[in-house]
């Protein structure tokens, strides 16, 4: 099979195309023919050599695919409702950047009715991320006021219209005008430009002084002080990132006095039966909400799979607003 390999780490141009063996599903897996991987931050660690796949997961990036089932025991996917044949979208711990994927079938969901294989490919590594950190650890309820970290990314898009869709209102911040421009009309309530704004000040005049329930941070670093203090009484902030940085100063007497958790997780390592709960969650309340076109794809770009240097470029520049794909012939 024809697979995207990180050469050595570096730039984007170490991504070379390359011939590996085709993968062979085990037990609990499944063989996908891949029509597109979708692109995340994690993958442009990974080429750097900051973000290490988990033992003995694939050394080709990707997290996310989407294609056709061609392999797997039929007995096993016909017990999570699944057969030969069928498209489908898979989170995977690596070697998404490839024609063929092996996935557990626990962690693939089928593609949306009305989706394409390059829209489904966008699904995975952002739904299972915002679900398990958004509504799992941060506990959003409709009626509670979100606020997002770098509302035009792949993650923010996702968040703000999950958010909507549970009935919470939505706050964002973003890096320039244009930016903050899509994201309100992708349906966040407010955007606020950081680099011309103070976020705190501003999400506690929006609220009347009350602060957001949750925050979805991809910062830390400095940040969570400032996170802090605009969150309400009782509030959760979320870390999944840690751009800014992995310290940060606070005052712990204000956590005690309000209430306040902080929290976080990572999802790449975690235990397949974890990410098959999170599978179970997404296709009984998130999918109908696909289907019925109240969430929709953003994509920025989509680059045919030898391009994928150009993609990572992409990335690295924050110039996109959502989600950028690589396509297989």
């Amino acid at each position: 099979m024809r697979a995207i390999e990180i050469r050595e780490f570096g730039a984007p141009e170490v991504l070379v195309e390359a011939t590996r063996p085709d993968p062979q599903p085990g037990s609990g897996e499944l063989l996908i023919r891949v029509a597109a991987s979708g692109v995340n931050r994690p993958d442009v660690l990974q080429r750097k050599g900051a973000y290490a796949p988990p033992p003995g997961a694939s050394d080709v990036p990707g997290l996310e695919v989407a294609g056709t089932v061609i392999g797997g025991d039929a007995a096993e996917l016909a017990a999570a409702g699944l057969a030969i044949g069928e498209r489908v979208c898979a989170l995977v711990a690596g070697g998404g950047y490839a024609e063929l994927c092996v996935a557990p079938i626990g962690q693939c969901l089928p593609v949306p009715a009305g989706w394409s294989d390059v829209e489904a490919a966008t699904l995975p590594e952002t739904f299972f991320t915002v679900w398990s950190n958004v509504v799992d650890r941060g506990r959003l309820t409709a009626g509670d006021t979100l606020l997002v970290q770098g509302g035009s990314s792949g993650i923010g898009v996702t968040a703000i219209q999950l958010g909507k869709a549970l009935g919470a209102r939505v706050i964002v911040t973003a890096g320039s005008d244009a930016k903050c421009a899509a994201c309100v009309q992708l349906g966040a309530d407010h955007a606020i430009n950081y680099r011309e704004a103070d976020f705190a000040a501003e999400v506690k005049r929006l609220t009347d002084g009350r602060g957001a329930d949750v925050i979805l941070d991809m910062v830390a670093g400095d940040y969570v002080t400032r996170e802090l203090g605009c969150l309400a009484d009782d509030g959760r902030l979320v870390i999944i990132a840690v751009q800014g940085g992995v310290r940060s100063e606070f005052n712990a007497g204000e956590v005690l006095r309000r209430r306040l958790t902080i929290t976080g997780s990572t999802l790449r390592a975690r235990p397949v039966a974890f990410k098959t709960a999170i599978a179970a969650s997404l296709r009984e309340r998130v999918w109908p909400l696909l289907e019925a076109g109240r969430i929709r794809p953003v994509i920025e770009r989509v680059f045919d799979a030898a391009e994928a240097a150009a993609a990572h470029a992409l990335m690295e520049s924050s110039q996109h607003v959502g989600k950028i794909v690589l396509r297989w012939s």
